[in-house]
């Protein structure tokens, strides 16, 4: 280093020593100082925006981290309170069933035993089902099935612990009905849809109308008489033909219900094990 260069780094060493104890011991350079704050200021300022952006970034990625935690957080717990809604409303609309088919089994005469369905057939052509009791149960082919609303068909097939049941909309079941209002008698065979009966050589002059209630007559000894099968919807006169198109609505909640009655005719000498069965008054 040149000698100049020393004493010049000397002299603003002291220099700058000198200012420093009077300006400890005296007030002279208040006002050098604070003229020259004015001039520092902006450079203070800019010195300190990286430090303020780094934090405010820094800040921003911790609250969107926190942010997007409590979204998934809360996206769980309205899933899981959505799925305690839908279960809630299923075992209300369960409930209610349960009490109308307990309601339904007071008006059954004889001793019927309570069964839920399993399964249901996937054939598009057949309309049957499983349900979860069976020959220890005390179940038997021909077994009348209902719902809490109607007959819902009967049983075909026994196994163990589940049973078969071929629903009155199968296109292959048949039974001997009757109006409710004056005793007329009719055959109601299945279409293969569940909303849908027809009823069979019918005669023109039947005196059968729109809304009556057909039940169970009891020819034939495989159902018990009286249990509502279908509701007249439609009677059609066709000239020259010597048979009315008559159709009628099940009864029955087919395509809906979960649990139903197996029953038990006082007439058909057949009871069910007695820890299962309900006797009603």
């Amino acid at each position: 280093m040149p000698p100049y260069q020393g004493q010049r780094v000397l002299l603003i060493v002291v220099l700058s020593m000198a200012l420093m104890w009077v300006d400890s011991h005296f007030q002279w350079l208040q006002p050098v100082r604070y003229g020259v704050g004015f001039i520092v200021a902006p450079a203070q300022q800019a010195a300190t925006v990286p430090l303020a952006m780094a934090e405010w970034f820094g800040d921003s990625a911790t609250l969107r981290r926190e942010l997007l935690r409590e979204n998934k957080q809360l996206s769980a717990r309205n899933f899981i309170l959505e799925r305690r809604a839908q279960r809630m409303a299923y075992l209300e609309a369960e409930n209610i069933e349960l009490r109308e088919l307990l309601s339904a089994s007071e008006q059954v005469d004889d001793r019927v035993l309570v069964a839920s369905i399993t399964s249901v057939d996937p054939d598009p052509f057949t309309q049957q089902i499983i349900i979860n009791k069976g020959g220890e149960d005390g179940v038997f082919i021909g077994q009348p099935v209902l719902d809490a609303y109607g007959l819902l068909g009967q049983v075909i097939d026994v196994l163990p612990l589940t049973s078969r049941v071929l629903m009155i909309a199968d296109s292959n079941h048949a039974i001997p009905v009757q109006v409710n209002r004056n005793g007329v008698r009719a055959i109601a065979t299945g279409t293969g849809s569940l909303s849908e009966l027809e009823l069979i050589y019918v005669p023109n002059t039947a005196d059968i109308k729109v809304g009556d209630m057909l039940v169970s007559s009891g020819l034939g000894g495989r159902y018990p008489r009286g249990y509502p099968v279908a509701t007249v919807n439609k009677v059609e006169n066709i000239p020259g033909k010597p048979f009315a198109s008559v159709t009628a609505t099940p009864t029955a909640q087919l395509d809906r219900s979960r649990h139903f009655l197996l029953v038990f005719s006082n007439e058909a000498g057949r009871v069910p094990p007695a820890a299962l069965w309900q006797e009603n008054p």
